[in-house]
């Protein structure tokens, strides 16, 4: 990991999940290992609510945080015991003693020992923050400390009554980001948007979205990241149209737009970026009028990306222009109906992220929209697609337009000057983009 970023404040973000929990214990077991098909697995993905707040990114994991007004806050954590044998197979690991040295842990022991630990550290605590249903392994011992409490507590007052879902403590937490947090996003952003021009240069007619994936995704490695953060989407013509988009088996076309949507991984931390240019570099009009509409929406959107206003403001400055540029095409009529756009713009303008390409943190609290601050990180990504929906909504005069699915997405940091774009230099303009297609294919 490059020398230059700075480390992530766990001992801070530990102490602010104990001052949350009182006298309650959260339990943060690492994400299970997943089959991809008989005895081989898929490359494994740390559970991102344990890696926030210890670092710990291995499986067979567990950390358990006491809160401190339990009059004894504590931070345990149980991994996997050294095995010369597993490791073999599986790569070294760092056994208990040397993990908790690295992670600050008041104590740390066995996973074995997570069963008869945990009935003693639940014992005296009033809630179990654990999401249930996510990890089965450790669900059991979890209901047995519950039993328990139940049990107890009638007759000394003391022990777990509930289970509660800690996302309820530790997703406010999330929200904002910290400098080392954004340090890692912006690293990701640069990586993505490199990768990203560089893919142009090679995407033409005749070419598979299949390629271009493979190109992408390379390219995230190579230039330092992780990998892809999510599945990569390249969808030429029409496959634009589909949102979620991962088949990537077609040919680009002349005379059709492909949209891609992606983003690398830095140090857990994802960007997400979408793009959309015209396979051989020249815009048909009908093309040009619907993107010149959503890169208007785009910059719309991000304008409002400021301390103060809601997610619900950012989706509404970028539907308005959408509205109003699909009204000035004739495509629709603008009304007081605010669904009426839903079958040319199905999705939200905006999502959070962070260690997830959709990140932690609600958008409404107590049925109101919640304020936006600085340090948390939001995409904007409107789009048009004119695919079935669109096309029976809008009948004949839409035909021109028929098939072209556009989606043009930034990432942006809150701030107190103003919107920071971590992608602002994959270009948006559509004559700087259509330069760049094809200019460097072998």
């Amino acid at each position: 990991m490059p020398t230059d970023l700075l480390p992530f404040p766990f001992e801070d973000r530990r102490a602010a999940i104990a001052a949350r929990l009182g006298d309650g214990i959260l339990i943060l077991p690492s994400a299970p290992e997943r089959v991809r098909s008989r005895d081989t697995m898929h490359r494994y993905v740390a559970d991102r609510e344990l890696y926030w707040a210890t670092g710990l990114d291995e499986a067979g994991a567990c950390a358990v945080i006491v809160g401190d007004g339990s009059g004894d806050a504590r931070f345990e954590i149980f991994v996997r015991d050294r095995d010369p044998e597993a490791e073999l197979w599986a790569g070294p690991r760092l056994g208990p003693e040397e993990t908790g040295r690295r992670v600050g842990a008041d104590a740390a022991h066995s996973i074995d020992q997570l069963e008869s630990k945990l009935a003693k550290l639940a014992g005296g605590v009033s809630d179990i923050h654990f999401r249930l249903g996510a990890f089965p392994d450790v669900e059991p011992l979890v209901l047995a400390a519950l039993r328990r409490g139940r049990t107890r507590r009638p007759r000394d007052g003391t022990g777990p009554a509930s289970v509660v879902d800690p996302g309820l403590l530790l997703d406010p937490l999330r929200l904002r980001k910290d400098e080392a947090e954004l340090q890692r996003m912006r690293r990701a952003a640069e990586i993505t948007v490199r990768a990203f021009a560089e893919v142009q240069g090679r995407t033409g007619p005749g070419v598979g979205e299949w390629e271009v994936e493979g190109w992408l995704d390379g390219r995230f490695r190579s230039f330092g990241g992780g990998g892809p953060a999510y599945g990569t989407i390249v969808g030429g013509g029409s496959n634009a149209c589909v949102l979620h988009y991962v088949d990537n088996s077609a040919t680009l076309s002349a005379g059709d737009l492909v949209l891609i949507d992606a983003g690398a991984e830095f140090d857990h931390y994802a960007a997400d970026l979408t793009r959309t240019w015209p396979v051989g570099g020249t815009w048909t009009s009908e093309q040009l009028e619907l993107y010149r509409i959503t890169d208007a929406a785009r910059a719309a959107a991000i304008e409002v990306c400021r301390p103060g206003r809601t997610m619900k403001d950012v989706h509404e400055a970028a539907a308005s222009v959408l509205r109003n540029g699909l009204e000035s095409l004739g495509i629709m009529e603008t009304d007081d109906d605010p669904d009426s756009l839903k079958s040319f713009f199905p999705h939200r303008t905006a999502h959070w992220l962070g260690l997830d390409v959709h990140d932690a943190g609600d958008y409404v609290v107590d049925g109101d929209p919640i304020a936006l601050e600085p340090g948390m990180v939001l995409t904007v990504e409107p789009g048009l697609y004119m695919g079935t929906s669109a096309m029976r909504a809008a009948g004949a005069v839409a035909e021109p337009f028929e098939g072209i699915g556009i989606r043009i997405e930034d990432d942006v940091v809150v701030t107190n000057d103003g919107p920071e774009v971590l992608t602002a230099d994959a270009p948006t303009d559509p004559e700087e983009v259509a330069a760049r297609i094809g200019s460097r294919r072998s």
